[in-house]
């Protein structure tokens, strides 16, 4: 691509969130979307307002928080017509949350849901509730945190797909106790 710098893989294969300010930078749907927008190559405040369909300047407000919070870098600049362009990236292919926050976790989703409203074909979304002893749910998160990792990726005339992978244990009503 002629205006596409060529580009190094982010610095970190993988990154913990766990800083409050992380999480606040992960507390709005755009910043989720220009993360994953952000997932495979370097792109301009400009590319990025295109890609999206937002205003370049509310764009350029987001990418300064996540920069702020260190969930991006300026990975290249390039003089172009007297100015100065960034090339924003991702400080880590993959980014870990610890322990989740209401606020991050709602705008994780939110912005997933803005993504499958957009999706020009037909999505695949379950939810479901298993009975698991603790070593078969550790085994399980363990095997979908490496199917996805070990996803081989075509080329890059391909389609982007996105993928969201959960496993969390359900909290008990209240005023009732666990029978382990």
């Amino acid at each position: 691509m002629r205006d596409q710098p060529s580009h190094l893989p982010p610095p970190e294969d993988v990154l913990e969130i766990g800083a409050p300010e992380q999480f606040a930078a992960l507390a709005h749907p755009l910043r989720q979307r220009l993360l994953f927008a952000l997932g495979h190559r370097p792109a301009t405040t400009r590319q990025l307002a295109v890609q999206l369909d937002a205003q370049k300047g509310n764009v350029a407000h987001h990418l300064k928080v996540l920069r702020d919070a260190g969930l991006i870098h300026v990975a290249e600049t390039r003089q172009v017509r007297g100015g100065t362009e960034q090339y924003y990236q991702r400080t880590a292919r993959r980014m870990v949350v610890a322990e989740p926050q209401a606020a991050g976790t709602a705008a994780m989703l939110a912005a997933f849901a803005q993504e499958l409203d957009l999706s020009p074909t037909e999505t695949h979304l379950t939810l479901r509730h298993l009975r698991l002893r603790p070593a078969k749910a550790r085994e399980l998160g363990e095997t979908l945190a490496q199917l996805v990792d070990e996803a081989e990726e075509d080329a890059e005339d391909q389609p982007l797909h996105g993928v969201l992978v959960a496993l969390y244990q359900q909290a008990l009503p209240s005023g009732t106790t666990s029978s382990t």
